[in-house]
């Protein structure tokens, strides 16, 4: 069953008088503005500040619109496309080099962690449409998951609880709970221990598939 994406660029950008419509933009002007806003400060005030201050670019974060809970360790390196879609709960880490394309809401439940280079691709484009509108997913990272060092998640890729997503590897279909993934496309290896109690009371793994 094919994914249903929260955003279609065709739905919110006229393209009807542009010649070609590859060169429309997929965003509206106050998105793109806001962008534009975010990454002035991202490049003066986030990235420039010292690895510690974790709760100074939590604040630079929360001030562009992002949800984010207690002792969030956000790294210097890391990079957030749309704070104002960034909903986390408490604890989450992404290291330097830690990539968020979020278009649309996602969402990383407690003490996740997004480690060095990995990157979540919460977008991407109709190919079968002439057009070729960018389309998005809302995304869940699980508490307690692991994206491991230069893995990636791809667009509606839902990440369950306690899943690790090991080096290098590519998430194309939604992950299970507890459950350790490896390769390109990423494969199950084996079940993880489940050491903490589980936060949710439903497997977001079940979520439809490309």
């Amino acid at each position: 069953m094919a994914k249903t994406p929260q955003y279609h660029a065709a739905n919110h950008i006229d393209t009807a008088s542009d010649a070609d419509p590859y060169l429309s933009p997929a965003f509206t002007l106050q998105n793109r503005i806001g962008r534009v806003l975010w990454a002035a400060c991202w490049l003066l005030l986030y990235r420039p500040s010292p690895r510690p201050l974790h709760a100074w670019r939590s604040l630079l974060l929360r001030i562009f619109g992002a949800t984010m809970g207690p002792n969030c360790h956000f790294y210097p390196g890391s990079r957030v496309w749309a704070p104002w879609n960034l909903i986390c709960a408490d604890q989450v880490t992404a290291a330097n080099g830690a990539e968020i394309y979020n278009p649309v809401p996602m969402h990383f439940g407690s003490h996740a962690i997004l480690s060095q280079d990995a990157y979540l691709c919460g977008a991407t484009h109709d190919y079968d449409d002439p057009a070729f509108p960018l389309i998005a997913f809302s995304m869940t990272v699980g508490a307690y998951a692991w994206i491991c060092a230069r893995a990636s998640v791809g667009p509606g890729v839902q990440v369950g609880e306690g899943a690790v997503l090991g080096l290098g590897a590519v998430a194309t279909r939604s992950l299970d709970p507890w459950t350790i993934y490896g390769g390109s496309p990423a494969a199950r290896i084996k079940q993880r221990v489940q050491t903490h109690p589980s936060e949710t009371s439903s497997n977001i793994a079940d979520a439809p598939e490309a």
